[in-house]
């Protein structure tokens, strides 16, 4: 007998999705006896451009830093922040 799936609801908003799956059973909406394999390897957080004023010689050492280890400079202040971001969390 095959079991009939529950259809998955229209959401408004992400955050309106996010809140049904951090309460719905899966099981009711997916078979998961059969999954499914798709390829993220693309996909690409949600980026937001901002302006930043640095003084002129930090932003020559930021570069000098990207330069030796072969990363664009902006890539490299995104690691840096994100790494710090990440230890202020942690409270260390």
């Amino acid at each position: 007998m095959k079991k009939a799936f529950k259809s998955i609801p229209k959401f408004k908003t992400e955050d309106e999705e996010r809140e049904f799956w951090a309460t719905a059973d899966t099981t009711e909406y997916f078979d998961t006896s059969k999954p499914i394999q798709f390829n993220l390897s693309k996909l690409r957080p949600s980026t937001e451009t901002i302006s930043l004023r640095l003084p002129q010689y930090l932003l020559a050492r930021i570069k000098q830093i990207a330069n030796f280890r072969d990363v664009p400079y902006q890539s490299l202040m995104k690691i840096f922040l994100a790494e710090r971001v990440e230890k202020e969390l942690k409270g260390k």
